[in-house]
């Protein structure tokens, strides 16, 4: 999942819920300019800002984290 679906999840479920970004931001606790980056896919936010944003919204990120074996040459 790239930085522009992530953006699309998190505007669409504001306006599912009736919140304009205004709100969400101040619920958030995040910038406003930073949300709509965010919404838009732009920059690179910061994980616990992008955390944060998705669990006020009630949304979660499913992360899995593994050790890759490299084979020596």
């Amino acid at each position: 999942m790239n930085t522009k679906e992530i953006g699309t999840i998190i505007k669409e479920r504001r306006k599912h819920l009736g919140v304009n970004q205004q709100t969400l931001a101040d619920l958030a606790g995040v910038g406003l300019n930073t949300l709509v980056a965010i919404e838009r896919g732009e920059g690179n936010p910061q994980l616990n800002t992008l955390l944060t944003i998705l669990d006020t919204l009630g949304l979660q990120i499913d992360i899995n984290l593994k050790t890759l074996d490299y084979e020596t040459v």
